[in-house]
């Protein structure tokens, strides 16, 4: 198995995508917390992520609402349910920790939700930025506050969506 890894532009600051075997394991940004170190990346390239910098483009310009692009995402099985159900979250919405522990039939898990949802790989593409605390406050984003601020705010701009954020 062999990673590679590039650096793209974004109005979010620098993205760092990562394959393995030409699959995108990953998507970490700039000072993330929970990324993996950067000697695990493999050899920096600018080949094999094509698909993925056309579809973040996309996203940016605002014209992507979903993304398309096979993953290859590790983690527990929880983790994987937890994973599942963020890009089940529409564009321009969002959900609670609580919601979603709820729906995979544990309301007490919110907190377990929350850890999944922290070390989610792939972030943007899996959209872990559409969930907030249960009163709709922003609450932790492994990205940061003000980049999850800027993505909600981001897509209610081009969904149309009413959903403001202090």
């Amino acid at each position: 198995m062999s990673s590679t890894h590039t650096i793209v532009d974004s109005p979010v600051g620098p993205i760092t995508l990562i394959n393995l075997d030409g699959v995108l394991t990953g998507l970490y940004m700039d000072k993330q917390r929970h990324g993996p170190r950067p000697d695990s990346f493999g050899d920096r390239v600018e080949n094999g992520f094509d698909a993925a910098r056309e579809q973040l483009d996309a996203y940016f310009a605002g014209t992507l609402t979903d993304f398309d692009l096979p993953l290859n995402m590790r983690g527990t099985p929880f983790q994987q349910r937890v994973w599942a159900m963020l890009r089940e979250i529409p564009y321009g919405e969002t959900t609670s920790y609580g919601e979603l522990a709820a729906e995979l039939g544990n309301p007490k898990a919110s907190r377990a939700v929350g850890y999944a949802n922290g070390h989610n790989p792939v972030s943007i593409i899996v959209p872990c930025h559409r969930v907030v605390g249960s009163t709709g406050d922003l609450t932790g984003y492994g990205g940061g506050i003000e980049r999850k601020r800027f993505l909600l705010d981001f897509e209610r701009k081009h969904s149309g969506a009413m959903l403001a954020f202090d």
